[in-house]
Order: structure tokens, then C-alpha cells, then sequence
């Protein structure tokens, strides 16, 4: 078992190293070392003090959570006691912190009588992002040592916490510049000498004493993060364990925080929020391309079109120190697009997000250009125009012309195919496809299409540049739609036709925002903008099979010249510059009309038979896409989903949802509805085999 606690001796202070690379993981292992070697330094009479430390990059990151859900060893060290044992100590104990001290790490840290740290280290308690709360006594130290409002943000939260930050909270004692374990020594000597009474956490009652004077605390916070939190239940439990605090003894408290880290560890939702934090660390690994495969430097860029789109991507650039050039094809859409990118940057100050210098930094990387000259020395280009496969061809071989030869030419595209614009370049080889997501200077997805003959080292440097622009690369092939878009269609047309058969817009959008969604399918094809999905519907219109069940909705809304909220009306309307959704009779009285020319008899629908009616045929183009070798992994379908269209991340993304549900329910209801309306639910063959034995998506 990996991990183990190494020991060191200097001038009669023990100094104990959590070693278990690459983030010192408080394994099974670990525990046990640190429990056996401290009582060891503990009860030796030649040590009169202890600090606890990290080895190599840092304190320690936590729990290992790929031990979570797993059976604990016979005779494994208790965490919480273990900690209990530190803060318990008659010799002072010292916790010497670089790097990041974070979950049990920081819990750890919080046992011991002080805390020292480099500048730059980070701390906190994250263990929410989990699903959980912190299980070792994080929720009853914490509040005792900072106050009750400063713990619930610093655990609620979930954050990282600077030093500086911590050190104005008084979560740390000191920010050492130099030699840390040297001045932890020191410090000792001076705990030693001047015989000062220990600082033992759970014994610090002064900040809760004041804070019972405040009973309205909790539920203002709990208010405080309702929007936020939505759904989640690791915050709210993590406030009850707060509360827990002031109304009985640190150590029933302390009961009762493991008692709800247990309920919760086993829960769905905690799984699911860690099948998440693995899957998005598990994108990067791509089985044809080696991790040590050269990636070319990214000195300069430039994006073809300044839209709603294009500039959020030159902000991405800018914002990541890149410098880029904007193409537009006259100075007036140039003009446009760049007041927007400016009234973005100008709201995050307002926002406080950004300092006036940060702004007018990131500024002064974005140069403008009507010539496609003035790009021809950019590594990487971006083309973002209009959704038009005959005028995105014409821009890459333009592109083609006009950069050099090892300019990578990538396309925003969401639908259209990588390989066709490939082919009219000379170098298929440096194209790809780079998927942003609206708005594409906020969301953190970018979905990258490779072509047929797109290059290992293109491949590579895509994936490393969307980790300098701080979003989360995930490789995908070519088909229509790709992966998120070619899922989206499928669910997408079920809620038209369940429109066209006694739905209303609102009643589908709300049952998608109770399931977790931070808005349904009509409110977000209202903001996304409708004009865009009705120019791939009339590109593709040839190409449908018209044996299928195609919905007229969506494409008699566009003809009415209402095309979301930048025209004030879609399938809701909206006020003069309000973005709120109101119920239009208009589009009411459409639907009924749509349903009586198609001999639809209109009837209720049940608001239970929404998610299976929409999300199982989800589910399953997801399993056609997985067995077309389109997606990777099953996971890598969930960070698609997570990121770029919002599925709740407390439900790990659709294919981890369906494997909770049961990919055989999925399979027998996809088969009945299969039965009543055709080809559109036909089982892929995928779900029928993994639903026959009885196994989930990612066997």
C-alpha cells in the first residue's frame, strides 16, 4: 500500500514527513504511519517538540478518494482519533505547510498547536465539491478558531485559500519567508522555553459564544447560497455540521460531523461528484497520442470574426497572455465586436473581478486587422464565423494562403464536418476543431474535433492550449453535431414532440430546471439564439429522412422573425432589455396549430414522463456515439455535458445518471417507446448488450 510517514531528528524536535506522492494522499497507509509514529515521537523523552510536514510538492492534499466507497483494512487508523491524538499532545506540534494543505491535509494542520507556511501556499476545505463534508473534525475546528461566518464560507465554498488569506483569518499562525521547518524548530524552542499553555482547537469556545447571540446566521446563509447550491446537498450539511457547533460539546459535534460524512459519502450524489472530479482529469489521457508527444509553442494568435462568439474566444487569448489579432471583413462588424469584447471587460471591473490594469492589459493584447496579411505569423488560428459550411471553406482556404505553413487553422464550428474544410486547405494535417461554448470567454468547455488526417502533435497542442486558456479540452471525432450537439438534437426533438402533444414550453423547461438544469431546452435555445440552429436545420433539410417524425416548431418560430432574446421574442417573449422569460400566447396558440395539422390529439402530459422521454434518448445516442468510436470514454461524454450544458453535476452527467437509474430501465423504456413512436427510439445496439448483462457505461 503506497504512502508512509518518514521521520527525522534535529536538536531534540521530531520532524514527521507525510510522503505519498504526487499530493502526500492520507491513504490507509499513511494513516497508520502517522498514527505509529507520532505516539512513537510523542512518548520519547528525547523529543520535545514535533512538526508535522510534507515531502516534495506539498503538505498534503487530502484524502485518497480513490480509497472512498472501498472496504477500510482491519486495524486502519481512525482519522479523526489520529488528529485527536496530535491536538491532545503535551509537546508542542507544529504544522510546517508549503504547497497546499487542503481537506484532511488542512484538517490534520488543524490539530496541531500552530501553523506555519510558505507565501504562495494554498488551504482549504474542498471536500464539498465531493459531495461531503469534511469528516476530521474540519466542520468543529474551524469555526472555533475563525469565527462561525468566515468557517461556513471557507467550507461551504469550497476554496482555496491564499496564505495571505488565511493568515488574515487566523486559520494560520505565520507566513515564513526562508527555511520553514527551521522557523517551525524555532517556534517549538520558544513554546518550550517560555512554558506558554498549548492552543488546542476544540477547546476555543470565545468565537461561538459569539455567535449564538446571532440565531438568524444560518438561515441568512442558507438564503445566501439557495441559487448556488441548488440541488446539492453536501452545503447545506456542511451548515448543519457548523451549526451543530453551538448547540452541544465539541466532541458530540464531532460525532455527529462523521455521522453525516458517512450518510454522504455513500450517497449518489457524492459519487457522482467524484466520478466528475476524476472523468476531468481523465479527458487528457488520449490513447493514440503518447503524453510525451511534442506540442507546437502557442507565441501568437489570431480569431477570424468578431461576433458574440469570436470575441469571446480573442478574450480567451488576451486573458491567458496569448497575443491575438482580430479579423473582421469590414470595420464596422470590427467596431461592434470589439465594443462588445470592451463592455465584457468593463463589467468584470465593475464586478470587481478585475482591476483597471488587469483590464487594460489584456487590452493591449488584442490587436484589430481587416487584412489577412497582418495574421500570417500566428501559431494558431480560429476561425468563428457564421455557422455556413460554403463560407467557413472559403475562410480556410483563405487561411491556408495566408499563414505559414505551420499555423495550426482551427474551426468554431458546432455542427459542421472537420474534414471538409480540412480538404480544401493544403494542410489537413494542422486542422482541427475547436468547439467553444457560448459565452465562450465563461464556460470552461472546449470541445476539439479531430479530422481524419488531423495530426498527434495537432492534437497535442489543442489539448495543451485549452489548458493555458483555462478550459477543459475534450477530444472528440467527426459526426454531425459531434458529440454534445449530436446528443442535444435527440433530446431536443422529444421535447418538440412532447410539445406537439400537450406540453407547453414552461411545463418542460421547469421540470428541467427541478431536475438540476440551470434552464430548460426553450429558455436556452432562447438565449443561445434560434437563427443559428435554423441555419443547420436548412443546410441539412436535404439530407433528413423523410420517413422520420420531424417537428415544424422550432423552424415556423425562426420564420416569424423571432429568434431568442436578441429579438425580444422566441419561444417566450422578453421585455425591452429584460432576459426574463414570459409565456407568449402566441407561440401557445402555434403549438395547438402545429398539433391539429399533424392529427395530433392534444392531451395532458405528466411531469414525471419529461426526463424519460427526453433524457433517455440522450443516454442513448450517447451509447451510438461511444460505439462509433466517436467519444473516448463514457466519462468523457459526462464533461461534455457538465460543462458545456449544464447537466447537474451532482448527477456525475447522463451516462453516470443513467448507470445510477440502471441501464436496463433505460433499455426497456427506450424499447417501449421504440414500439409507440419508431425509429427515433431504436435501442443502440451498445445499451442492448451492456443492459443484457447487467453492466454500466464505462465497464
Amino acid at each position: 500500500m503506497p504512502g508512509s510517514v518518514e521521520i527525522e531528528c534535529r536538536d531534540r524536535i521530531a520532524i514527521l514527513r507525510l510522503t505519498n506522492p504526487p499530493v502526500n494522499g492520507l491513504s490507509f497507509s499513511v494513516r497508520n504511519e502517522l498514527k505509529t509514529q507520532f505516539s512513537l515521537v510523542q512518548s520519547s523523552s528525547d523529543v520535545a517538540g514535533i512538526i508535522i510536514a510534507g515531502h516534495g510538492r506539498m503538505f498534503c492534499g487530502g484524502a485518497d478518494i480513490s480509497e472512498f466507497g472501498q472496504p477500510t483494512p482491519r486495524g486502519t487508523a481512525f482519522l479523526p482519533g489520529v488528529i485527536d491524538n496530535i491536538e491532545a499532545s503535551s509537546k508542542p506540534v507544529i504544522a510546517a505547510i508549503h504547497g497546499v494543505a487542503a481537506g484532511g491535509g488542512l484538517e490534520v494542520a488543524l490539530g496541531c498547536h500552530e501553523r506555519l507556511v510558505l507565501p504562495g501556499t494554498r488551504l482549504g476545505l474542498p471536500e464539498v465539491t465531493l459531495g461531503i463534508v469534511p469528516g476530521a473534525g474540519g466542520t468543529q475546528r474551524l469555526p472555533r478558531l475563525i469565527g462561525v461566518e468566515a468557517a461556513l464560507d471557507v467550507i461551504v465554498t469550497g476554496r482555496l485559500l491564499d496564505a495571505t488569506e488565511a493568515l488574515t483569518l487566523g486559520i494560520v499562525d505565520a507566513i515564513v519567508e526562508g527555511d520553514l521547518v527551521e522557523a517551525a524548530a524555532t517556534r517549538i524552542q520558544e513554546l518550550v522555553d517560555s512554558k506558554l499553555p498549548l492552543r488546542r482547537a476544540s477547546t476555543l469556545d470565545a468565537k461561538l459564544i459569539e455567535a449564538q447571540g446571532q440565531p438568524e446566521l444560518f438561515d441568512a446563509y442558507r438564503t445566501k447560497i439557495a441559487k448556488r447550491a441548488r440541488g446539492f446537498d453536501a452545503p447545506y450539511a456542511c451548515i448543519a455540521c457548523v451549526q451543530t457547533a453551538l448547540a452541544v460539546p465539541y466532541a458530540e459535534a464531532a460525532q455527529k460531523e462523521r455521522e453525516v460524512f458517512s450518510q454522504l459519502v455513500t450517497s449518489d450524489q457524492s459519487r457522482a461528484q467524484r466520478h466528475v472530479f476524476f472523468s476531468e482529469r481523465e479527458v487528457a489521457k488520449i490513447t493514440d497520442v503518447p503524453k510525451d508527444t511534442p506540442s507546437r509553442p502557442v507565441t501568437a494568435a489570431a480569431v477570424v470574426g468578431c461576433g458574440t462568439m469570436g470575441g469571446g474566444i480573442v478574450m480567451n487569448f488576451a486573458n491567458a497572455r496569448i497575443p491575438v489579432t482580430v479579423l473582421e471583413t469590414s470595420k464596422t462588424n470590427l467596431d461592434r465586436g470589439m465594443d462588445i469584447v470592451r463592455n465584457r471587460y468593463r463589467d468584470a471591473v465593475t464586478k470587481g473581478r478585475l482591476s483597471t490594469s488587469e483590464r487594460d492589459e489584456r487590452l493591449a493584447r488584442i490587436s484589430t486587422t481587416l487584412d489577412y496579411e497582418e495574421i500570417a505569423k500566428a501559431d494558431f488560428v480560429v476561425e468563428a464565423v457564421f455557422e455556413d459550411l460554403e463560407l467557413k471553406k472559403h475562410v480556410f482556404a483563405t487561411l491556408d494562403q495566408a499563414c505559414k505553413a505551420d499555423t495550426v487553422l482551427a474551426s468554431n464550428t458546432s455542427t459542421l464536418n472537420i474534414d471538409e474544410l480540412a480538404a480544401v486547405t493544403s494542410r489537413p494535417d494542422k486542422v482541427i476543431g475547436t468547439h467553444f461554448f457560448s459565452p465562450a470567454n465563461v464556460m470552461k468547455l472546449m470541445e476539439n474535433v479531430r479530422g481524419a488526417a488531423t495530426s498527434v502533435e495537432t492534437i497535442a497542442t489543442t489539448m495543451a492550449l485549452s489548458k493555458r486558456l483555462r478550459k477543459i479540452g475534450v477530444l472528440v471525432g467527426v459526426c454531425d453535431g459531434f458529440v454534445g450537439n449530436r446528443m442535444l438534437y435527440a433530446y431536443r426533438r422529444q421535447a418538440d414532440f412532447l410539445l406537439e402533444e400537450g406540453a407547453t414550453p414552461q411545463q418542460i423547461d421547469q421540470v428541467f430546471y427541478d431536475f438540476g438544469f440551470p434552464m430548460g431546452p426553450f429558455q436556452m435555445a432562447d438565449l443561445a439564439g434560434l437563427d443559428i440552429g435554423w441555419s443547420v436545420r436548412q443546410q441539412q433539410a436535404s439530407a433528413r429522412p423523410r420517413h422520420l417524425r420531424y417537428s415544424p416548431l422550432a423552424d415556423r418560430i425562426c420564420e416569424m422573425g423571432r429568434f431568442g432574446q436578441k429579438t425580444g421574442a422566441g419561444w417566450y417573449q422578453y421585455a425591452p432589455g429584460s432576459r426574463t422569460a414570459t409565456p407568449d400566447p402566441i407561440i401557445d396558440a402555434l403549438i395547438r396549430d402545429v398539433s391539429e395539422e399533424l392529427g395530433i390529439a392534444r392531451q395532458p402530459i405528466l411531469d414525471p414522463d419529461v426526463i424519460p422521454r427526453c433524457l433517455y434518448p440522450l443516454v442513448n445516442e450517447g451509447a451510438k456515439i461511444l460505439d462509433e468510436g466517436i467519444a473516448t470514454r463514457a466519462s468523457d461524454i459526462d464533461v461534455i455535458w457538465i460543462h458545456g450544458y449544464g447537466f447537474p453535476r451532482f448527477r456525475g452527467g447522463p451516462m453516470f445518471w443513467a448507470n445510477t437509474i440502471g441501464l436496463r430501465t433505460v433499455y426497456d423504456m427506450m424499447s417501449r417507446l421504440y414500439d409507440l413512436h419508431g425509429e427515433w427510439f431504436e435501442p443502440s445496439p451498445l445499451l442492448k448488450q451492456l443492459a443484457s448483462q447487467n453492466k454500466s457505461f464505462g465497464n
